[in-house]
């Protein structure tokens, strides 16, 4: 499997960087984070230097830590309501003050 995953990182900032360059629209928006679409990826890579928090891998290079997205990106298209669940739960156990990006920061005024 070589699709792009996208990982925590991206959870709570939702940067639509990857979105506006990805060329057959495989990037979908969910609550917390953004998902790409395994069956869609072209595998092209467009995606991946875009992402500012760097929340985008090769499916085979995602690292240990946030190994569980890539189960999580296949999820959401096929459950997508037990997925954003589950990334609440994530999003949840994050602390925003040490995430420069995270929309959910106090002083952070938009």
């Amino acid at each position: 499997m070589a699709v792009f995953v996208i990982a925590e990182p991206c959870v709570a900032v939702k940067d639509a960087a990857c979105v506006e360059v990805c060329p057959v629209d495989c990037i979908y928006e969910g609550a917390d984070k953004y998902y790409i679409n395994p069956d869609e990826c072209i595998e092209c890579g467009a995606c991946e230097p875009e992402c500012p928090v760097d929340a985008i891998f090769d499916a085979d290079s995602v690292p240990a830590e946030w190994a569980q997205f890539t189960g999580i990106e296949r999820a959401f298209f096929s459950d997508k309501e037990a997925t954003e669940a589950q990334v609440k739960a994530i999003m949840d156990s994050l602390d925003p003050t040490n995430r420069p990006n995270d929309r959910r920061r106090s002083d952070v005024h938009h």
